[in-house]
């Protein structure tokens, strides 16, 4: 493969694989935080980082791939605001940054309220339906034993 070709192949992958995006320093988009939560990779990264700042190698070590797919997951992490990392000498630290996952918390929680208010909705009417209807409806096995007697 020529090496312009190449290039060009390595910039598509690059604008799909990191899309741009608009958002504040404070809070990332929602679409781009469940984005970096949707592979299995990097949901065990963020596991690791909950108990304490890790370094890229000790993200990899458990994991059965390559240190350099490692680090395109991390850079997809810290695209997303999820992951925050700083270089000291020759090591990459990592670290949670909380605001990203409690966005995904606060739209998950938001999704919860409102299907458990339906849901409520839906039980006091099955429930105020069934009262009423109740007595005056028989079941099919109450009217055949009536008809057999």
């Amino acid at each position: 493969m020529c090496p312009r070709r190449r290039r060009l192949c390595a910039i598509l992958k690059w604008m799909l694989q990191y899309p741009p995006t608009r958002r504040t320093p404070d809070e990332p988009p929602i679409d781009v935080v469940f984005h970096a939560l949707s592979e299995g990779n990097r949901r065990a990264m963020i596991d690791r980082l909950l108990d304490g700042p890790a370094s890229v190698s000790e993200l990899a070590r458990p994991l059965a791939i390559s240190l350099p797919a490692v680090v395109q997951h991390l850079h997809v992490l810290e695209a997303s605001g999820v992951v925050r990392s700083h270089k000291v000498g020759r090591v990459r630290t990592c670290e949670i940054e909380p605001l990203a996952l409690s966005t995904a918390e606060r739209w998950i929680s938001e999704r919860r309220a409102a299907w458990e208010a339906r849901l409520d909705r839906l039980g006091g009417f099955l429930a105020e339906d069934a009262h009423e209807s109740g007595p005056s409806k028989q079941s099919k096995k109450t009217r055949s034993k009536r008809r057999s007697q």
